[in-house]
């Protein structure tokens, strides 16, 4: 009988998590964006909330870019999750993403960008990056260009972005999985009569 009991409570709790929504998510905590606060070039964001929509995650990936994804999951779930509204900020400002597909030029902010899909991504060159910003629909892009600023700088919303500055070589710097560990140096023991031991 115990061990019926003991089935059916493990089957309920296995329901419920099933039942659960896996597209839903957890808001990144305050941490996730002091970790990136620190980067040696401006991370752009939206602030903390946009639309009623929290920041869901920050990631940096193995290039420097960093990802600041806002909402819950549109598709997928953890590890595939597709937001409804992404910003990347990346370091390397010698390429600017295109695509096949058709793109309009237009200007952001006094800045000139590139707009694609429709109006659903926003590429702006701006000061020593390259500012990408997705989103399910245009009017969510035109709001995060809006207020896009750097972390922890005091910018005004809707001000100015800088001007693109000339490629600062952040592609040819290898990124720290490239550098090989250094070999750990053995310092010399001394001979007891204070001349130093020959190899």
């Amino acid at each position: 009988m115990f061990r019926a009991v003991l089935a059916a409570m493990a089957l309920a709790t296995l329901g419920a998590v099933g039942c659960g929504n896996t597209v839903q998510s957890v808001p990144a905590g305050r941490s996730s964006l002091e970790a990136v606060m620190v980067s040696p070039f401006p991370v752009y964001w939206a602030g903390s909330q946009l639309s009623s929509m929290s920041i869901r995650e920050v990631t940096r990936d193995p290039g420097g870019a960093i990802t600041i994804d806002y909402g819950d999951c549109l598709e997928g779930g953890q590890g595939a999750c597709v937001s409804p509204l992404r910003i990347v900020t990346s370091p390397n400002n010698s390429f600017t993403p295109g695509g096949a597909g058709p793109l309009r030029e237009v200007e952001v902010r006094g800045v000139k960008a590139r707009e694609m899909s429709g109006g659903r991504t926003l590429i702006i060159p701006t000061g020593n990056v390259v500012l990408d910003i997705y989103a399910d629909n245009p009017g969510l892009v035109r709001s995060a260009a809006a207020a896009a600023v750097p972390l922890g700088e005091a910018s005004a919303f809707g001000e100015d972005l800088p001007a693109p500055l000339p490629d600062t070589g952040y592609a040819n710097v290898p990124v720290k999985g490239q550098i090989p560990p250094l070999a750990p140096v053995t310092p010399r023991r001394a001979h007891p009569s204070g001349r130093r031991a020959r190899r």
